[in-house]
């Protein structure tokens, strides 16, 4: 249903950037293809605002990013056009989608001429000028249709946190979920090596957050390792499954209590995770900060985060020993006052 703007709730979901509405919008059967007064789809008004992540969910489900409005611009015409510098990175990772999704990078807008590269140019859009230009040169295929050699440069790209590079191999066809010899996607790769960068445009692409590599590790679950709070807000869009565990049987707190990782902690508790899961050996995330941290400052801090969070202090190990009972035994005075 439209206003008398010829807005309807779904292409306002598009030009606002709000992602989960859109897509419950999507889910009870809004027409993705809709054209609003200037007879423009979602494609472009999310590109104006910087919106990357719904560009990259609507071109995946096949709106056309080089549809014309009537103003003779496509999506990419007004993510250059548009570009502001208070949401640099927003207006960056936006032309980095339309590019790796295949947007013609060489279309001239039918006010005043002016191509991509042009209008990138004459905004004093650097970064944005650099990649346009390199993706001229580049054949577009479909994704996954490209050679194995086009993967590895993929694959290669997420580890060096290189995001035009990896936007340029999806172009010429890369496989958004390829693997390597460890069984790792792209996501997985730029996860581990903590490539937010690579790992926004892949998430905006549609990257499975919850891909398994020989390890049993997905995107997610490394963010416990790393204990990066970056990477964790940049998967969450992507509604990981927060119930998989790693090959100890954990989640994803249970390794950053054990590391010290208290940032992480802190927005972790924050989400659905399960704060009193129970691994293999026995330990929770609180156990687990007793029993491998050293009672220091972080580990702390970590402590009394998870209590405050509500978690169940009275889960005991193996042996049948609480938190307070292990911090005791450690000499962990501040740990013991928290927990007492």
């Amino acid at each position: 249903a439209k206003d008398a703007t010829e807005q309807s709730d779904f292409l306002i979901t598009t030009s606002e950037g709000y992602l989960e509405l859109m897509e419950l919008t999507i889910a009870a059967g809004a027409d993705i293809k809709a054209l609003d007064s200037y007879r423009g789809t979602g494609v472009i008004r999310a590109a104006e605002r910087g919106h990357a992540a719904v560009v990259g969910r609507l071109m995946a489900s096949g709106v056309d990013p080089d549809h014309v409005n009537r103003l003779g611009w496509v999506a990419l015409h007004e993510a250059l056009e548009f570009a502001k510098e208070e949401g640099r990175q927003a207006y960056i990772d936006t032309v980095r989608v339309l590019v790796a999704g295949g947007a013609d990078v060489a279309i001239a807008a039918q006010r005043g001429g002016r191509t991509p590269e042009q209008l990138a140019r004459d905004g004093g859009l650097t970064a944005q000028q650099a990649l346009i230009k390199r993706a001229a040169s580049c054949i577009v295929r479909e994704r996954g249709q490209g050679s194995a050699d086009v993967d590895r440069r993929l694959l290669r790209a997420a580890a060096r946190g290189d995001a035009d590079e990896a936007a340029l191999a999806l172009r010429q066809g890369a496989d958004l979920e390829a693997r390597n010899d460890r069984r790792q996607t792209p996501l997985l790769v730029a996860a581990a090596a903590d490539k937010v960068d690579v790992a926004r445009l892949l998430v905006h692409l549609g990257a499975d957050p919850d891909a398994l590599d020989d390890r049993h590790d997905t995107p997610w679950l490394v963010t416990g390792v790393t204990g990066s709070v970056a990477m964790l807000e940049v998967l969450l869009p992507a509604r990981p499954d927060l119930t998989i565990t790693n090959r100890f049987g954990g989640l994803s707190p249970i390794p950053a209590a054990e590391r010290g990782h208290v940032a992480y902690i802190k927005r972790v508790v924050r989400t659905d995770v399960d704060l009193d899961h129970v691994n293999d050996l026995g330990w929770t995330a609180l156990l687990e900060a007793v029993v491998l941290g050293d009672g220091s400052k972080p580990y702390q801090e970590i402590v009394q985060t998870l209590v405050d969070a509500g978690v169940d202090t009275s889960i005991t190990d193996k042996q049948g020993r609480t938190a307070l009972d292990l911090a005791r035994k450690a000499g962990q005075t501040e740990i013991v006052r928290i927990l007492d």
